[in-house]
């Protein structure tokens, strides 16, 4: 297990090498921005635990996957499986504990690594074979796959709704958006083979706008109960919703043309370290997004044409 954690710290190493900066500089840099990023959440919103929580649960969402597992079981004995994804999670959540203790939240710093040590607990099996469906067609694969992963948070987020009608709590219903915004932003963290963008038979520009308008119209029909909701119970508030409700639209963009700024590889660290500074930051969506859509169409260019 020993050995294992070498070669994750190893390869942790590489990629900060890869991206053109020193290891010290490298690692004061993420420090800094986490800091930052979380000190600007906590000073926000009266639910900053709460989202934090839900940061970290996304953060270590990539060491459930059934694929990765499997593999893990096929090298280790039940038991020592057990103590290194127990291990692993609590060493991802690393910063985000220390940051909670740092605020004094010290009861949810207990719950949060609680939590993440019973989702160990469950068995995530590739051999399952269910069918969920989705109210999606299959040709906008990343909403149609994951919609079957996430479908039990759509429940939840309604729920946080109508408890934000309930107890008259605009913040709380934010909130609900706001995650509904997270989750289909998780959709376009993995890219696609190179024949599923080559199979549409447009150029670049029209491939990038028809991304964006696809993941903007199921993300609005996602969220339409919640804000037919909210508008009608904090009609004062509606510029507020608009505004987040804009927002949304600004990052799930801002994360498709990241995706395939650097397609068909996966995007790298400088790409995710300018989304973390535009979400402290939000008027710099205004030069990130141009950025973004000019590297995708030179990477798409090579692929479809133009």
């Amino acid at each position: 297990m020993k050995e294992y954690f070498q070669l994750q710290f190893k390869m942790l190493n590489r990629s900060i090498i890869d991206f053109g900066l020193p290891l010290l500089v490298g690692y004061a840099l993420l420090t800094f921005i986490f800091i930052l990023l979380s000190n600007y959440l906590f000073e926000k919103t009266e639910f900053a635990n709460y989202i934090f929580g839900l940061l970290s649960f996304f953060f270590i969402s990539k060491l459930n996957a059934p694929k990765r597992n499997d593999f893990l079981k096929s090298i280790f004995n039940k038991q020592k499986y057990r103590h290194l994804r127990i291990a692993e999670n609590i060493v991802y959540c690393i910063p985000f504990t220390l940051f909670l203790l740092y605020k004094k939240q010290f009861v949810f710093s207990v719950i949060l690594n609680v939590l993440i040590i019973i989702v160990t607990l469950f068995n995530f099996s590739t051999n399952i074979n269910v069918t969920i469906p989705t109210p999606f067609s299959k040709k906008p694969f990343e909403f149609t796959t994951g919609f079957r992963k996430t479908f039990y948070l759509f429940p939840v987020a309604y729920f946080l709704t109508f408890i934000s009608i309930s107890v008259n709590n605009f913040n709380f219903g934010i909130f609900s958006m706001l995650l509904i915004g997270i989750i289909c932003f998780s959709y376009y963290s993995k890219t696609e083979d190179e024949y599923f963008v080559w199979n549409f038979n447009l150029s670049s520009k029209e491939f990038l706008f028809e991304k964006i308008k696809t993941c903007l119209l199921y993300f609005t029909l996602l969220s339409l109960p919640i804000i037919i909701a909210l508008s009608i119970s904090f009609y004062k508030d509606i510029a507020v919703l608009i505004t987040f409700f804009v927002l949304c639209y600004a990052y799930l963009s801002t994360i498709i043309l990241a995706k395939y700024s650097s397609f068909p590889k996966e995007m790298n660290m400088s790409q995710g370290i300018l989304i973390a500074i535009s979400f402290a930051f939000p008027p710099l969506l205004i030069i990130i997004i141009p950025h973004f859509f000019s590297q995708s169409v030179k990477k798409l260019n090579t692929i479809l044409n133009d």
